[in-house]
């Protein structure tokens, strides 16, 4: 796992800029605390940062190729789960191998097949090749989108970097945002290839950019299709199990320790005791680690969306299955920290606005990391085997905006977006009818598979939404918390296979039993306690300590201390001073997301100075 950065120029001697490319490098040090590297050329320049997963001795980058024509230079982040089988293949093409791990494999797949390697690679990547040959250099997402990659074109070529930050070293970029970034960080849908900053965007998942010459194109290699679904019920569990065991197996591959992040519920109890029984069969034993609050169990109150405390669940895994077991326990003092909170904002390269959910990430990533380098997580279930509440909310699936926006009961929508900025710029975002554009640009595509009746087809809709929009959010999350930290976070639910499977299985078979996430559940009940596999769905948990939402309170009247903080440019002071002002030992929940929403800008403010155009 690494972070990659790079900079693309017809016109410029980019060896006389090799201070800007390692600035650019350097800004990625947290991904990769290994180690660094660069090439450059007179028109590019590729650099790297490494976090040692595979082959830590002889997996240096970037890794050149060198031939008559030209040198092949690539730089590489992510994993390639089945590069042995690659290597074979490509050993009996003729190909020798100076390294043991899978971005040497990645490289000499490209001299073979191009461009068309991509359609051989199972693993979440991002990296970019140089092809001296023809001069021309490749960005390339995996299908899912685990792995970011931003590039920024330019007056003769191309910056890029696995996040905003690097691109953002080079003077190139200017640090702007405008009103489709403000809209985008605030409508709770991600929309493919859109990025926060202006001149900035994102390779879309399962996308080749590739920049010449003659200009940029972008080919999807990838795509979420719809096909008949043809297995029996019985065959479609034993399918997915299949995967599961597969999946599992390749991705507790590592040259450096493992472990798995541990909720208690069914997603992550079911890795955790796949990757038990792999590593038993080893002499080994699971590591796996949780995250809770100082007396959050002893006081946990049902919010409406968490129903139940993870701690119990968590005892009753680790007794089932045996890992060797860790609970990392946060303090909200910890939490709210005003320094922390810049931590996560420049981790993001932009205001989150979420909550103390990213924090706990966070500092969870940062104690993990001293025990493992690496973390199996059960994150993007939900999306893939529809596992969310609203997801079987009448209202939620007939409403013409993405489903998780849906704020009623039954057939009654609501606008789902909070007050919190000043009238203008409010009337200037439009947020509630942005996301219904987005909406409608994101079911345009969607196909009716054969026969498939209007209900089933709704569901259908419902589950690419999620995997397409609602995922993508939560994938940036766990990347940046975790490697800010240094810790590579595999997400098994994530392999295309099994995407590509679930999402053609009928919704009727994701919910045989009456209950969400039915095939996950049957395809893992001889592994799981019973307690477990009955446990009604329970999000990422959030504390409910009222001394969180008081350091919130007092850091936000700090703040309003200010009133010429650029900050009130976009959020409204009236509102911000009304949830300081609430009483009581806690705070609702609107008012603390609005305290909040306003110290992550405040910090971002600080931390990068941007220019900010709202109109």
């Amino acid at each position: 796992m690494c972070g990659i950065a790079g900079w693309l120029s017809y016109r410029r001697d980019l060896t006389t800029r090799a201070e800007t490319v390692d600035a650019m490098i350097d800004t990625l040090k947290r991904r990769g605390p290994d180690d660094s590297g660069r090439w450059i050329d007179r028109h590019a320049a590729l650099g790297n940062r490494r976090l040692s997963v595979m082959d830590p001795q002889g997996g240096r980058q970037p890794m050149t190729a060198e031939s008559d024509d030209g040198t092949v230079v690539l730089v590489y982040t992510g994993e390639t789960y089945n590069f042995r089988e690659l290597r074979g293949e490509l050993r009996s093409r003729g190909h020798a191998f100076r390294t043991d791990g899978d971005t040497e494999v990645v490289l000499r797949g490209y001299l073979e097949w191009g461009e068309s390697v991509v359609d051989r690679l199972n693993g979440m990547y991002a990296f970019a090749v140089w092809d001296g040959r023809t001069e021309q250099l490749h960005l390339i997402r995996d299908r899912l989108g685990v792995k970011p990659l931003f590039y920024h074109p330019t007056d003769d070529g191309v910056l890029f970097g696995s996040e905003p930050k690097a691109i953002l070293a080079n003077p190139l970029a200017e640090r702007t945002v405008g009103l489709t970034g403000l809209r985008e960080l605030f409508s709770y849908a991600k929309t493919p290839g859109l990025a926060f900053w202006e001149g900035m965007r994102e390779v879309e998942p399962g996308t080749i950019v590739t920049v010449g010459r003659d200009g940029l194109r972008t080919r999807a290699y990838w795509s979420l299709r719809t096909l008949e679904h043809t297995d029996s019920p019985d065959a479609t569990v034993d399918r997915v199990r299949e995967l599961l065991d597969d999946i599992s197996e390749r991705q507790l591959l590592a040259d450096v320790p493992r472990c798995t992040l541990l909720s208690g519920g069914l997603d992550s109890s079911t890795l955790t005791a796949l990757a038990a029984r792999r590593l038993k069969r080893d002499g080994e034993r699971v590591r796996s680690f949780s995250v809770d609050f100082i007396g959050y169990t002893a006081n946990f109150v049902s919010d409406g969306i968490r129903e139940s405390p993870d701690a119990p669940y968590v005892r009753d895994l680790v007794a089932h299955c045996g890992s060797d077991h860790r609970d990392i326990v946060l303090d909200a003092k910890d939490l709210a920290d005003p320094a922390l909170r810049a931590e996560v904002v420049t981790a993001y390269d932009f205001p989150p606005c979420v909550g103390d959910m990213n924090a706990s990430l966070y500092l969870l990533s940062k104690e993990v990391r001293r025990h493992s380098t690496v973390a199996l997580s059960g994150e993007c279930a939900d999306e893939v085997f529809g596992g969310y509440k609203w997801m079987y909310d009448a209202g939620a699936q007939k409403a013409d905006i993405f489903p998780w926006l849906v704020q009623g009961a039954g057939d009654e929508t609501v606008d789902p977006f909070e007050r919190a900025f000043t009238p203008d710029v409010e009337k200037s975002l439009g947020l509630a009818e942005y996301a219904r554009e987005s909406y409608r640009s994101a079911v345009a595509g969607i196909e009716r598979a054969p026969g498939e009746d209007d209900r089933e087809f709704t569901m259908r809709t419902v589950s690419y939404l999620h995997l397409s929009r609602f995922m993508q959010l939560l994938l940036e999350r766990k990347d940046r918390m975790s490697m800010a930290a240094g810790l590579e976070v595999r997400v098994p639910y994530c392999d295309h296979r099994l995407v590509e499977y679930v999402y053609n299985a009928p919704w009727s078979m994701k919910t045989a039993d009456g209950r969400e996430k039915s095939l996950l559940r049957s395809a893992a009940a001889d592994i799981l306690p019973r307690s477990v596999a009955e446990r009604v769905k329970s999000p990422y948990p959030s504390t409910q300590d009222p001394l969180y939402a008081a350091a919130l309170r007092d850091q936000a009247r700090d703040l309003l201390a200010s009133p010429n903080h650029p900050v009130f440019d976009l959020v409204d002071q009236g509102l911000l001073s009304a949830a300081v002002a609430e009483k009581g030992p806690a705070t609702t929940q609107g008012s603390r997301s609005a305290l909040e929403r306003a110290l992550d800008l405040a910090a971002w403010f600080d931390a990068y100075a941007p220019t900010v155009r709202p109109y």
